[in-house]
């Protein structure tokens, strides 16, 4: 599971940053002081506009970023203490990730699995079970920098699932995919809840979100506006819609701060 505790981030901010920001400030504040747990066998959802703090929350439970202050808990290991530790537990994926463009996938995905230890007959079985969900196998030799974007995006998934990790962190998993690969990418969220691993994700498209995630937090300029179970949200909606509700609780925040 993941357990965050008052999350707080902040950074310092250049002089080309402010004037590019048009602030005076020395400080942006991308998380502001959020908790939430992500439960076994269950989908979390992490919703929000764009600039909103979602990547940055993402990269610190991921241990790329060190938080200002707050605590994170992953599979029961403190990830500020014992980063490494963390990090084998975990799978992570971003749009932003670079990927080695000599390299061929079965090569780069290889290289992952040594790193991570997986012995050649787990690598074997879990290759081929990626391979063949995301269709793969035809391109599986050619080098990445030779490959179109959706197909890099499909390396990347693979490079994050070959350890088998007990806690999944998808940050836009479907960005750049075609409707079938990101139908496989639902399907392959869906397997991973029903093996009692844990899944954060976020995205852009509610009708994912609506598929598949169980609980549910929303943030806006790096506060949390909500926290609870997809079905709860829909019990307490005033839109018509998933997408209205989400629109409705962003304006309404934008309303109490202008």
């Amino acid at each position: 599971m993941i357990k965050v505790e008052n999350l707080y981030k902040e950074f310092q901010l250049g002089k080309a940053q402010r004037k590019e920001l048009a602030t005076n400030e020395k400080i942006a504040v991308a998380v502001d002081n959020i908790s939430f747990e992500c439960q076994l066998g269950r989908i979390f959802s992490l919703l929000g506009p764009n600039g909103a703090g979602k990547t940055t929350t993402m990269r610190i439970l991921s241990t790329i970023f060190k938080p200002t202050s707050g605590s994170i808990e992953i599979a029961g290991i403190d990830a500020i203490k014992e980063p490494q530790e963390a990090r084998k537990k975990i799978g992570f994926l971003t749009g932003s990730t670079g990927l080695y463009a000599r390299l061929t996938p079965n090569e780069l995905v290889k290289y992952f699995a040594d790193l991570y230890k997986v012995n050649d007959a787990d690598f074997k079985e879990r290759k081929e079970r990626l391979f063949t969900l995301l269709d793969m196998n035809e391109f599986q030799n050619k080098r990445i920098g030779k490959l179109s974007t959706g197909m890099k995006q499909k390396v990347s998934i693979c490079r994050t699932m070959i350890h088998d990790p007990e806690v999944i962190v998808f940050d836009e998993p479907t960005s750049g995919l075609d409707v079938i690969t990101a139908e496989n990418i639902i399907s392959l969220i869906r397997d991973c809840k029903n093996e009692g691993k844990t899944v954060i994700f976020s995205s852009h498209i509610m009708s994912e979100v609506d598929l598949l995630c169980d609980d549910m937090a929303i943030v806006h300029k790096g506060k949390l506006l909500y926290n609870g179970t997809i079905d709860e949200f829909r019990a307490n909606q005033e839109a018509k819609t998933l997408t209205g509700e989400f629109i409705r609780i962003i304006n309404e925040a934008n309303t109490v701060t202008a």
